[in-house]
């Protein structure tokens, strides 16, 4: 059955077509958007808009994953034939922050309006005052102004309270962000998808969407909860458990010029150029979180979201499907897509070979819950080995089954298969 899929673009309002649905439908499997990034790059200026206004129905299918490209784009500027490959001059956009001791926040807000094509590499000005830093084309927690039309990022204003988008928790719901946007976190909410892009510029738009929040949850947030003062704290009584004193802002912190610092000249440290040093310290963080949640969890993703759209193939229960490998994550997007889809019933066994190519047999957990699966092994193997295992059970080739009944084993796939459908018959 054919279903019309329309997306609309806040931007763009283009129709993509059709896509036939499967056992149940996935909004992961968007065609690619391919965005030309010679001389040009994503000019990102999204939060206003809402890039998916619905989406209908669209499947998962085998060619739409395995054409998925999670790779960063090529540094190659002089490669003529990359389509990934994006030219960028140096721009003479003047950035100004404010002058004396750095914090992060003002360090990791210049990194990143440095990697978008209006601002690449440009000059940096440091001062409070007034009359110099309103030459700049873009001022940055400074001035006491926060308009994405003047270019003005500051958050010290009496009556400020801006936000990221509200956080997803348990059951879909959305709360609110523990803490106010900082001068970073404000740049990172217009230019961040930007920046994305080009690094991965061949992201279709809802993988951008998914790593544009989950780079604010994973990084960002925190940059801003400890400019902003939000304490971390646990249970009720407010109780501060802890410090950090190795995070990103404590670093950056590290290198302002100490109260006495002086080299061997006699001179005093050049702030300029040690605030030059934590913007890219900042960026180095940044992009250690960035390339991992692109080149490892969204291939992750995608490989759990076919398994779940494949299971009723691998067993009309629909409660069990089949990973590669048992090294990928997969337990967070497995709940997340139950979620999103209503799967019903839900999956309860996980199958997937370990690295000495056995074929283990691994219960799901209750979401949230470290121990309490969904449907364990049944007593009656738990602790028993091999040939042993392999009788009580009937199943050839069994080799294990945990005395918690949360996983086993079998030299086999098939057997593997057995074991979990008997399970299932058992509860």
């Amino acid at each position: 059955m054919d279903l019309i899929v329309i997306i609309l673009f806040s931007t763009f309002g283009i129709l993509l077509g059709q896509a036939k649905t499967s056992s149940f439908t996935l909004s992961k499997s968007l065609p690619f958007v391919q965005t030309k990034t010679r001389n040009r790059l994503f000019v990102a200026n999204h939060h206003r808009h809402t890039i998916f206004t619905k989406v209908i129905s669209l499947s998962m299918t085998t060619s739409s994953t395995d054409s998925r490209n999670f790779k960063r784009k090529k540094d190659d500027s002089n490669d003529e034939n990359s389509s990934n490959t994006a030219i960028l001059s140096n721009s003479s956009k003047l950035i100004a922050t404010h002058s004396g001791t750095f914090q992060a926040d003002e360090a990791l807000a210049v990194w990143i309006l440095r990697q978008t094509s209006a601002y690449q590499n440009s000059p940096l000005i440091r001062t409070r005052d007034v009359k110099e830093y309103s030459k700049a084309d873009i001022v940055v927690d400074v001035g006491g102004v926060y308009s994405h039309q003047d270019k003005k990022y500051d958050h010290h204003q009496r009556d400020y309270d801006e936000r990221f988008t509200p956080k997803e928790v348990e059951g879909g719901l959305k709360e609110k962000r523990c803490t106010k946007l900082s001068a970073s976190g404000l740049v990172y909410r217009h230019y961040g998808r930007e920046i994305i892009l080009n690094k991965y510029p061949d992201l279709s738009e809802q993988d951008l969407e998914f790593v544009y929040t989950k780079m604010y949850d994973n990084f960002m947030e925190a940059v801003d909860a400890i400019d902003t003062g939000v304490e971390q704290v646990a249970g009720g009584d407010g109780k501060l458990l802890y410090k950090d004193k190795t995070g990103l802002s404590i670093r950056v912190s590290r290198l302002n010029p100490r109260w006495n610092e002086i080299d061997d000249g006699g001179n005093v440290p050049d702030v300029t150029k040690r605030f030059e040093c934590a913007s890219a310290l900042c960026g180095e963080d940044f992009l250690s979180a960035l390339v991992p949640l692109v080149e490892s969890q969204l291939p992750a993703r995608a490989i759990v979201e076919k398994a779940i759209c494949e299971r009723n193939e691998l067993d009309s229960s629909g409660e069990i499907i089949k990973l590669p490998t048992g090294g990928l994550p997969w337990r967070q997007y497995l709940y997340e897509i139950e979620e999103c889809e209503d799967i019903d019933p839900l999956i309860k066994f996980v199958l997937y070979t370990d690295q000495a190519g056995m074929w283990r047999v691994q219960a799901v957990t209750v979401k949230g819950k470290a121990f309490e699966n969904r449907l364990s092994l049944p007593e009656e193997w738990r602790g028993i080995r091999d040939e042993d295992l392999s009788i009580i059970a009937g199943i050839e080739g069994c080799t294990f089954c945990h005395a918690a009944g949360f996983i086993g084993g079998n030299e086999t796939f098939e057997g593997a298969l057995k074991m979990a459908r008997s399970a299932i018959a058992k509860k």
